[in-house]
């Protein structure tokens, strides 16, 4: 098979690699662009700034000619583990297997982590320390908030695209990527390991207590996190279609074209456009696989939203994701009272818990701002870049507006010029793509990945079904319980068999999934961990997740009766369809 466009070398220094993780946001074969463009040098520059910066590592720990913390490898990206075991082993109260459990969950085929020269540092522990004291004490991240009035000011200063040359928008949106992502991404990869400081202090107190179920209800119903911010927003507009018959009819006929008919109803149809319009402005950057500015989001094709708005419109008022927030956030503060009351015995261990606490919930909402603050940076390079894509497609020069994105950046000034003779180029690098998208790439591989000839076809994957009386272990997710209907969904934009009341299990999540948990009964997800998308959102919606349930979407039939547990991370099978 031929080799993807674009890739790097293993690293010998770091030989563990993983799609946990990352898949959630590059779940499809990573584009030529996207790696030439941001990857290959600030995405990696970003990532060792971010480990520099918390003290766990120095420059010269890693290869300046290569890609080591994380890597395209028959054309999927793969995260180090092995850098993030070491970083855990280094850490004051950390370790490799605690954050093989935050960040990855369930990886099948995963050896257990041994300790190689140099993985132990003192001086890096020391200097580790000093940021997790910071951590613990700091009430109020800047650098985050800061960064989010930036990319906002990149959104109201959008010019008229469709009044730039081709020439003018590919320097524009080039030149937004190259002023905003590596400082950016470094911001978002700092946050996102120092979150695990808080979490960890949080969940060892709650398990010497003897309640380490509590753990996770101590950091939910946050209030102040981005990802979860947009199913507000949608659920409000579901609520104006619910209460107007004319709206409710115009959806009832199906999403696709739904605007146009509401654009001729009376006032209340008038209220909901301006509604979405002004949605469409602050949450329009987020989608499915939303890193790729060649993915369409819900501002370049409404309709995504609109199918979850859908959806959310048929929920009952009990649903509600701000009343069930509030009660999470109340649950909260009444269990870290109780926790912290357990300990009044011990002040020092009673200040540390209340601290973490603290900590814990200003570091969950500041990962997801920062994450938020890269996906609106990138949705500004996507708008300059379809818009060349539209004209390309109308001059016949590509056959879709997303496919300049398999180009690499050093050809795009000539292609700009000559599109002609890069069409058949074009077309030979999609046709690759949806090759490699066909196979199903290895989930973890250590030294060298398997040649990409002996990976097995996705559709040719065989998994023993389930049987009424299994229980799937997944990780420990948003507690609660739910009892329902599985509704396996591959695709956010198609989901209409989700009803009130039935149990999403989806192969992995990212904010587009979000407006989705908002009618369901509970969440199982592939993969995932404690980190991960899906319980950061599940946390603050109230619904009990079960992520890592390890090829849950290809076990559990469509329509099966399940049992979710998440403070068990179980899922069990009551009957079948």
């Amino acid at each position: 098979m031929k080799p993807w466009v674009v890739g790097s070398r293993p690293s010998k220094r770091y030989p563990l690699w993983t799609r946990a993780n990352v898949g959630e946001v590059f779940p499809d074969p990573v584009s030529p662009l996207s790696y030439t463009l941001l990857m290959e040098q600030d995405t990696e520059g970003a990532w060792r700034d971010a480990l520099v910066r918390m003290g766990a590592f120095t420059y010269d720990e890693f290869d300046p000619d290569n890609l080591e913390t994380l890597g395209i490898f028959g054309s999927y990206c793969y995260l180090n583990a092995q850098v993030t075991r070491i970083l855990g082993e280094r850490a004051p109260g950390l370790s490799a297997q605690a954050m093989d459990d935050l960040f990855y969950g369930a990886q099948p085929g995963i050896p257990p982590y041994e300790p190689a020269p140099g993985d132990h540092n003192e001086e890096r522990t020391a200097a580790l320390g000093k940021t997790f004291e910071w951590a613990m004490t700091v009430q109020q991240l800047e650098r985050p908030a800061l960064d989010a009035k930036r990319v906002a000011g990149l959104r109201a200063a959008r010019p008229e695209l469709e009044n730039l040359s081709n020439e003018a928008l590919w320097a524009y949106g080039k030149g937004i990527a190259l002023a905003n992502h590596r400082r950016l991404f470094s911001e978002h990869i700092f946050t996102t390991f120092v979150s695990t400081v808080p979490v960890g202090a949080v969940t060892q107190i709650c398990a010497a207590v003897g309640r380490p179920a509590d753990a996770l209800r101590v950091i939910q119903g946050v209030g102040d996190v981005e990802s979860a911010a947009p199913s507000l927003r949608m659920w409000e507009m579901g609520r104006m279609i619910a209460a107007d018959r004319e709206l409710s009819a115009a959806f009832d006929a199906g999403v696709e074209g739904v605007l146009d008919r509401i654009r001729g109803l009376g006032e209340n149809g008038q209220r909901f456009l301006a509604a979405f319009d002004a949605f469409l402005y602050d949450y329009g950057c987020r989608g499915p696989n939303e890193w790729e500015s060649r993915c369409h989001t819900w501002e370049t094709k409404p309709e995504l939203a609109l199918a979850a708005i859908d959806r959310m419109r048929l929920a009952p008022e009990s649903a509600n994701p701000a009343a069930r927030n509030a009660e999470l956030a109340a649950e909260r503060e009444r269990v870290t009272q109780e926790i912290a009351a357990m300990l009044a015995g011990d002040p020092q261990t009673q200040g540390l818990f209340l601290a973490a606490a603290n900590a814990a919930r200003v570091f969950q909402a500041g990962r997801e701002r920062t994450k938020t603050n890269n996906i609106r940076m990138i949705h500004e390079v996507r708008m300059a870049l379809h818009t060349i894509g539209r004209r390309m497609v109308a001059a016949g020069h590509l056959d879709d507006e997303g496919d300049y994105a398999f180009l690499v950046a050093s050809e795009f000034d000539d292609w700009l010029q000559h599109p002609a003779k890069y069409l058949g180029t074009i077309r030979e690098r999609k046709a690759l793509y949806e090759e490699y998208n066909s196979l199903q790439e290895p989930f973890v591989f250590w030294g060298e990945i398997p040649d990409p000839d002996t990976w097995p076809k996705k559709a040719d994957v065989r998994i023993e079904p389930v049987k009424p009386g299994d229980v799937l272990q997944g990780y420990q997710g948003c507690a609660g319980k739910a009892t329902g209907r599985a509704r396996v969904v591959l695709d956010p934009l198609d989901p209409r068999g989700l009803e009130p009341g039935d149990i999403l299990v989806a192969p992995i999540t990212d904010p587009s999934w979000t407006p989705l948990f908002v009618p369901a009964a509970a969440v199982v997800v592939d993969v995932g961990a404690a980190q991960s998308h899906a319980m950061i959102v599940s946390r603050e919606l109230g619904i009990p997740c079960v992520p890592s349930v390890t090829n849950a979407t290809k076990r559990i039939p469509d329509g099966a009766t399940i049992a979710v547990d998440g403070d068990a991370g179980t899922v069990t099978v009551l009957a079948l369809p």
